[in-house]
């Protein structure tokens, strides 16, 4: 398998770990700003998941789903913070480390598949941008 189909899989598993750990809290949102700082995160993930499927399809390639372990622990952190403290405060504070993580792991995968052809990793620096954004318009509310 070449570095462009890793990459984009890797895209992949990221996007929907995204989009779900969004949409797991999204009906938590108290503030209109937040919720729509994080609707519009995720219509964006949904839009590169587009481009990104179309990239795969050249390849033949279904994709990549978020690891379980990664997921199981991701929901485990969520609903236990927020039975706690379902705060806005908590909210921004889980998407901020999931926007960090993700960022960390995008640029970690750019670094490793370097091969990739220009189009994955500009779907990929595509996907940094959004979350780096996110993770900044989110601040306000930690």
């Amino acid at each position: 398998m070449n570095d462009t189909v890793k990459l984009l899989r890797e895209c992949d598993a990221g996007i929907q770990m995204g989009i779900e750990s969004i949409e797991e809290i999204l009906e938590e949102v108290k503030s209109e700003d937040l919720r729509r700082f994080l609707t519009e995160a995720r219509r964006k993930h949904f839009e590169i998941g587009e481009d990104l499927k179309h990239e795969l399809d050249k390849y033949a390639d279904e994709g990549k789903s978020p690891n379980p372990m990664a997921k199981s622990m991701s929901w485990l952190k969520t609903n236990m913070k927020m039975t706690f403290d379902g705060s806005d405060q908590t909210i921004a504070d889980l998407i901020t480390d999931g926007c960090n993580m993700g960022v960390k792991g995008l640029n970690r995968y750019l670094n490793q598949y370097t091969d990739a052809s220009e189009n994955a990793k500009e779907l990929t620096k595509r996907l940094i941008d959004i979350e780096e954004k996110l993770a900044i318009d989110i601040r306000r509310f930690l």
